[in-house]
């Protein structure tokens, strides 16, 4: 829907909120043309409110009608009533039993609440930016790259929305640039250990204690694994339950979340711990091939560690409640699965080519994401009006155009993935959002780059260090990768978040947002 059929200003507008109104002059002995001056946003909203509460608002009557004729009987018919229960003493307690019987299995068999008690992402040492100017000298002295691709890369870093302050891992920093497997296992350490001791730090969770661990990281799988690494580094006990997830791309976060989730609903009274993450060291692309390119100017430093609990007692300490995780494979169709394929070129050097047709191929990956997600979170009455409209056109024909779900209805923050500035550009067109809706994935790609899976974790972080949770709202982190996939998990907050001490944004978040260029 575009702003031409929809001429109202957006929830979170950062405008006094409402529309203009057309001034007429009439005199006063008529009454004002109401079509002209109402907010039909507020109509709409009050629609949305009467369905949503349309069985809590029909129980009113009811419960008027109950009270009412209580209030009106006497002793007589009170004692009736108690004579009536005991002639059918034997129906009262089978239905007690079976009432006592299905509350029983409900509570034994429901999924059990998963907490996020914490997070935290890896924050690089500042030797380690690379400015604009030094990304590209460094690319010319290493001799690998003609003209044409050198300028390529200046164009795209131009255009990209990173900013000067990103991160390049060590061995990309020296001239010529040190890629093996020693320096590559330098950075994994750096950012799962650096993450981890600042996880535990903050929440006073010993390694011991840990339960389940998940490790994703799709282009460096060295062996032993890189959760082996976790557990030889912090002794963890010999009975934990660990994963490592491999080439799975950007959106493995959100898998590796369901998976630890999953687990915790098996394994009571323990925690998970997932990381995310990404190696760039042994995956730059030292050839001239421009589909191959563009991942060298998009990928930065950067990983996160999430610590959930199915403990009751963490309930009151913890951040969020996971609602839902819905996950969209597209790899069934051929063009899908190789939009994002690591391959070697012509002349034998190995790099991760990008498709043509990548943003095509996520937009539909979103659609089916989003249809299975639309139910589970949009309010009755959003997915009435989608039904009616697809009715009108299915049915009647009607030249209508589909009506879009107002996802704002659903969540108040949106953590899209940093994969670069086209992705977050094509969700905020297609799924109606503010530029306060992308603000956190703006500023995480500009601060940050794109940090593949643990991008939405850093993007949660701005939110947080901007201070803008409050205790119920939901979260939606969306990521997309290779294979195709498109992953959705739904968070709700358990209280007023704040940021989590040597939060990533702690020293710059005073400084965002930033006016961007392009």
């Amino acid at each position: 829907m575009s702003n031409k059929e929809f001429p109202f200003p957006p929830l979170s507008t950062a405008s006094n909120g409402t529309t203009p109104v057309v001034q007429i002059k009439q005199s006063t002995s008529v009454l004002p043309d109401f079509l002209q001056s109402i907010n039909l946003k507020y109509v709409k909203l009050g629609y949305h409110y009467l369905v949503t509460h349309f069985l809590s608002l029909c129980l009113v009557p009811l419960i008027s009608v109950t009270f009412v004729q209580a209030s009106q009987m006497n002793y007589q018919d009170l004692q009736n009533l108690y004579l009536h229960l005991k002639l059918n003493l034997a129906s009262i307690i089978i239905f007690s039993a079976l009432f006592v019987f299905g509350t029983t299995v409900y509570i034994m068999t429901r999924p059990r609440s998963i907490y996020l008690v914490d997070y935290s992402c890896y924050h690089p040492p500042e030797h380690l930016k690379v400015k604009f100017s030094k990304f590209m000298g460094h690319s010319r002295l290493s001799g690998d790259f003609n003209e044409s691709s050198l300028e390529f890369q200046r164009k795209i870093l131009e255009r990209s929305g990173l900013g000067e302050e990103t991160y390049l891992p060590e061995a990309l920093h020296d001239v010529p640039p040190r890629p093996s497997m020693a320096t590559a296992r330098e950075e994994a350490e750096q950012v799962m250990f650096g993450a981890l001791d600042n996880l535990f730090n903050n929440t006073n969770v010993k390694p011991k204690d840990i339960g389940i661990l998940v490790v994703n990281c799709s282009l460096f799988n060295p062996t032993p694994s890189l959760s082996a690494m976790i557990v030889n580094k912090y002794k963890m006990r010999g009975n934990i339950k660990s994963f490592n997830l491999g080439g799975m791309g950007c959106s493995a976060g959100v898998i590796a979340i369901d998976l630890a989730k999953d687990m915790l609903q098996v394994h009571r009274n323990t925690y998970a711990v997932v990381v995310s993450m990404e190696n760039i060291t042994q995956n730059r692309y030292f050839g001239n091939n421009k589909a191959m390119l563009i991942p060298n100017c998009l990928f930065r430093v950067g990983g996160a560690a999430i610590l959930l609990s199915n403990k009751s007692g963490d309930k009151r300490r913890a951040k969020y409640k996971v609602v839902h995780v819905v996950r969209t494979h597209k790899g069934a169709d051929d063009t899908a699965f190789k939009c994002v394929y690591q391959e070697q070129d012509d002349n034998g050097k190995t790099g991760v080519s990008l498709s043509k047709d990548l943003m095509s191929i996520a937009g539909n990956a979103l659609k089916t994401n989003i249809t299975t997600l639309g139910p589970l979170v949009l309010p009755i009455s959003e997915q009435l009006l989608f039904f009616m409209s697809l009715v009108a056109r299915k049915l009647f024909h009607a030249k209508i155009k589909p009506y879009i779900p107002d996802f704002k209805m659903a969540f108040e923050h949106f953590c899209i993935h940093a994969g670069g500035r086209a992705v977050i550009d094509e969700l905020e067109k297609n799924l109606q959002l503010s530029p306060l809706h992308v603000e956190a994935s703006r500023m995480t790609l500009h601060r940050f780059g794109n940090t593949s899976s643990s991008s939405i974790w850093y993007e949660l972080a701005y939110i947080e260090a901007k201070g803008r949770i409050r205790k119920g709202h939901r979260i939606w982190q969306i990521a997309f990768g290779s294979g195709f996939k498109c992953n959705s998990a739904v968070w709700q907050a358990l209280t007023n978040v704040k940021p989590s001490p040597n939060s990533p944004w702690e020293d710059c978040i005073h400084r965002y947002p930033v006016q961007l260029d392009y």
